[in-house]
């Protein structure tokens, strides 16, 4: 067998500040759910989420560190740029929602009736969630694009605002499917229309760009980028209009939160919330539309 002539193992993917970053990751994520495991316990939808953010993340952050130290990532068909800056963004975005839902769901001030052990447990496993959150965070400030810099598609802001897009949607969705009374108008049935297509062609753009297949495209994919994140501008700004005017106005909907309604289960907050997303992602559009126009796409690195 011939020498590469190189070395086997990539060391710098352990001591570079990537690299410890990600050993961070594995250490604080592993942690995490080892203490709710053990001891601090977890239940319903909320925490069933927590647990698997944790062992989600942790997987992929080993999987990476193996394939960057061995160098397999050079016989994956992915643009291992792309890829890595997409999940570091994803799993910073994952890990703050998880950070934020366990402890504010399952840890409390006194023992009574979970007992002090289980308390302490649940109070280390927020405390350590919330480290993996800023090891995450500070991979995506570490590797994200500099001015003049040839990197990644994902790694840009244009690129990241892309994963931000997407996990706004999903919360979007889950807003509408709990109770949010959105097929009682045509209206808001356009404004999910809206809300699906632009997620499903953001997702498409993300999969084309980790896959790194954007050069077998018989189009310009950097042009169709642009050009779908005006329309998505546009179809946004609709969907910013519509449905608030078809919740919230007296003649569709209820101004004012209605006395009678559960909490946890009022279409009212279901539609406040998507409200309130529909003008967030919207904002990531714009600034995503602003952006796209000073980069220039790399489909290999």
């Amino acid at each position: 067998m011939e020498s590469t002539g190189g070395p086997y193992l990539n060391t710098a993917a352990l001591t570079s500040p990537v690299g410890i970053a990600r050993l961070l990751q594995m250490t604080f994520g592993c942690t995490t759910f080892s203490l709710v495991a053990h001891q601090g316990g977890f239940s319903a939808a909320y925490g069933t989420f927590c647990m698997f953010v944790w062992t989600f993340c942790f997987a992929i952050t080993v999987f990476i560190i193996t394939c960057e130290f061995t160098h397999l990532h050079s016989c994956l068909s992915l643009s291992w740029g792309n890829f890595t800056a997409a999940f570091a963004m994803l799993a910073t975005l994952m890990s703050i929602t998880a950070a934020v839902i366990y402890p504010l769901y399952f840890v409390q001030v006194g023992c009574y009736p979970i007992g002090c052990e289980v308390r302490d447990f649940r109070i280390a496993a927020s405390v350590f969630a919330g480290l993996l959150f800023v090891t995450y965070a500070t991979e995506v400030f570490l590797t994200r694009a500099k001015p003049g810099q040839v990197t990644s598609y994902m790694a840009t802001v244009s690129g990241l605002l892309k994963i931000v897009q997407a996990f706004v949607a999903c919360i979007i969705f889950g807003a509408l499917v709990n109770d949010s009374q959105y097929g009682k108008y045509v209206a808001t049935q356009w404004c999910v229309a809206v809300y699906s297509f632009c997620f499903v062609v953001t997702v498409v753009v993300v999969a084309f760009s980790v896959t790194g297949k954007t050069a077998l495209l018989w189009f310009s994919f950097e042009r169709s980028v642009v050009i779908y994140t005006f329309g998505a501008v546009l179809l946004y700004t609709s969907a910013a209009v519509i449905w608030p005017v078809f919740c919230f106005d007296s003649k569709y909907g209820s101004p004012r939160r209605p006395g009678l309604c559960a909490k946890g289960k009022c279409p009212w907050d279901s539609q406040l919330v998507i409200a309130i997303f529909t003008y967030v992602n919207l904002l990531l559009y714009v600034l995503d539309l602003a952006y796209s126009q000073r980069i220039r796409f790399v489909s290999h690195l």
